[in-house]
């Protein structure tokens, strides 16, 4: 991975070197390094307890790192994380809203708990309301607040202080679509106006639509970095998709195509995968051996390469797939560190 010397600090919003994080024995975050010029967004794509939130909670100070160092803004979040809180802001998976709480008091409230100036509390708060749409429904307890409702009232409570550096924590799990497009929309926009954003997420349309960079994470290390295009183009130009049967056929159909094409396909179920550059020759070879093995595909398709490819041919399983969460730290949201 990249280090931190080969970009000047000043052009850096966010910077690591060898972050580690044990919790006990287990090691959630291994040595991962990361930059994030300003003016930009950073994707960290992964499954569930890969590290990506454990990296963020480092990042803004939530979590003191075992090993490497991290800055923001030029400033180190070990030795300086009062003034990191003050240039950062952090939104959750879950919207940290009081749903006592109307959604102008939520704001008007977290405004005096973070020491701003009264008089700037009220006019930043309506002008948050109705960016995020939410003017109609500021005097109303937010835990009547729909999901996508509560959280762009949590993001706008991170933005309330004006800063210039977002982390942003798999922000629309569990959204709806409409509400998740919605919300990407918001997110495009801060970016425009020239904020820095890190995001992790385990969806592979947000990465692709949102970030100027990815970073694949997985069991705490990073396993691969670029745009998405360039991690597209390490599997080459086209995927070759074939639909057994079942899982059976589908091991036998491995070995076929492996014989006939030096290589083995990726194995999800009864489906298989293979990148190719020749997609048309490499087609008849394929159909050729299933046939001479007595062997028929359900399906097969040709298309260009997904990020979900390239997930699955770095780490054998999918980005969204469910896999062990990571250990459990004290239940601080980052309200108090906005």
């Amino acid at each position: 991975m990249t280090a931190m010397s080969n970009v000047p600090s000043q052009t850096l919003a966010i910077e690591a070197e060898g972050l580690v994080k044990h919790f006990g024995d287990v090691q959630a975050v291994n040595g991962v390094d990361l930059q994030v010029p300003t003016g930009t967004v950073l994707g960290l794509l992964g499954p569930n307890g890969a590290g990506k939130t454990t990296v963020v909670r480092m990042l803004t100070t939530i979590l003191e790192p075992d090993g490497g160092r991290a800055r923001v803004e030029g400033l180190d979040v070990a030795t300086h994380p009062n003034e990191v809180r003050l240039r950062i802001g952090l939104a959750g998976q879950y919207a940290a809203v009081d749903e006592n709480l109307t959604g102008r008091e939520n704001l008007r409230v977290l405004g005096e708990l973070t020491h701003m100036p009264r008089r700037l509390v009220k006019p930043r708060a309506e002008e948050l309301l109705e960016r995020f749409d939410l003017i109609d429904a500021a005097d109303r307890p937010s835990k009547g607040y729909s999901g996508g409702m509560r959280r762009r009232l949590d993001l706008a409570a991170s933005l309330l202080h004006r800063p210039r550096v977002l982390f942003l924590d798999e922000p629309t799990t569990g959204l709806d679509p409409a509400s998740r497009v919605d919300l990407w929309g918001v997110i495009e926009q801060l970016v425009d106006d020239g904020s820095t954003v890190l995001l992790t997420t385990q969806y592979l349309e947000e990465a692709d639509r949102l970030a100027d960079r990815i970073m694949v994470i997985d069991h705490g290390r990073a396993i691969a970095e670029g745009t998405a295009p360039e991690l597209k183009a390490t599997l080459g130009t086209t995927v070759l998709e074939l639909e057994m049967a079942d899982p059976t056929e589908a091991a036998r159909a491995r070995q076929v195509v492996a014989e006939r094409i030096g290589r083995e396909p990726i194995i999800d179920g009864a489906r298989l995968e293979l990148a190719v550059d020749d997609g048309p020759r490499v087609v008849t070879d394929v159909l050729v051996a299933l046939d001479a093995a007595s062997l028929q595909a359900s399906r097969l398709a040709l298309r260009e390469p997904s990020l979900d490819d390239v997930f699955l041919s770095l780490t054998g399983h999918r980005a969204e797939a469910e896999s062990a969460g990571e250990p459990a730290v004290a239940a601080d949201n980052g309200r108090a560190h906005r």
